[in-house]
């Protein structure tokens, strides 16, 4: 843990905190023939001889796998990313980046990782309720609620597509979060914050029907997150 622990702090350091935007646009913009990328993998590579306290002679494989596929995937991602595909492939690079990290871990510590450590009750019960709070739950809501919208679409609204979609899954994340870990004060905290944002909206439209419907909205989306966490922590108990 601590070598992989280690190379993440040198990836962290390099990826976000030494590398400024201009030097990313600077990258996408030239690519293989960018300055900012060879700067960037320079950069990178002393962090890695820093971390691993200069000793090359005992990690020298696992520093060329790192530079080496560092350099390849970010030059894949230059080549292969859209304007439209940027945000997927950030997170592309990232995950291949961290594969390296853990392959090269595994080259110096002896870790076995079984199916069954991975695949497990505990593991599948949890993911299972997961799904029910942030996707399943917004389409049992959804059609709860659609016989009530009292919204039409404005050509001039200026909310975010699917914004609302997205804070109601992020919100039961929350609060399932807080019952299972057993903070059941910071949801009042997370309903307040809510209601704070959403009061300016409501006073402002002045209509009774639309107030109504968030409301009915939001409880029900707090309601079916504390009855999953609830469930949830019943269930795992009975394991």
């Amino acid at each position: 843990m601590l070598i992989f622990l280690k190379l993440l702090l040198a990836h962290i350091l390099g990826d976000f905190v030494f590398q400024s935007e201009k030097w990313v646009a600077n990258k996408e913009e030239k690519k293989i023939g960018s300055s900012k990328l060879y700067f960037h993998i320079s950069i990178h590579s002393l962090l890695l001889l820093i971390v691993l306290q200069f000793n090359a002679q005992k990690y020298w494989l696992g520093f060329l796998l790192i530079i080496i596929s560092h350099y390849l995937i970010d030059l894949l991602k230059l080549y292969l990313q859209q304007e439209k595909t940027k945000r997927i492939w950030f997170f592309i690079d990232q995950l291949l980046h961290l594969i390296i990290l853990l392959i090269t871990t595994f080259i110096y510590v002896d870790f076995k990782l079984s199916i069954e450590q991975v695949i497990n009750e505990k593991n599948i019960l949890l993911l299972i309720f997961l799904l029910l709070t942030s996707f399943v739950s917004a389409i049992i809501i959804k059609i709860i609620i659609t016989q009530w919208n009292p919204e039409s679409k404005k050509e001039n609204d200026d909310s975010l597509a699917k914004a609302g979609r997205y804070i109601g899954i992020l919100e039961r994340l929350f609060v399932f979060t807080f019952v299972i870990t057993n903070h059941w004060e910071a949801i009042g905290f997370l309903l307040a914050a809510k209601s704070v944002f959403r009061f300016g909206d409501l006073t402002s439209s002045k209509d009774r029907k639309l107030t109504e419907y968030i409301l009915i909205g939001t409880l029900l989306s707090f309601g079916i997150a504390i009855l999953l966490g609830v469930l949830y922590l019943y269930l795992l108990n009975l394991l």
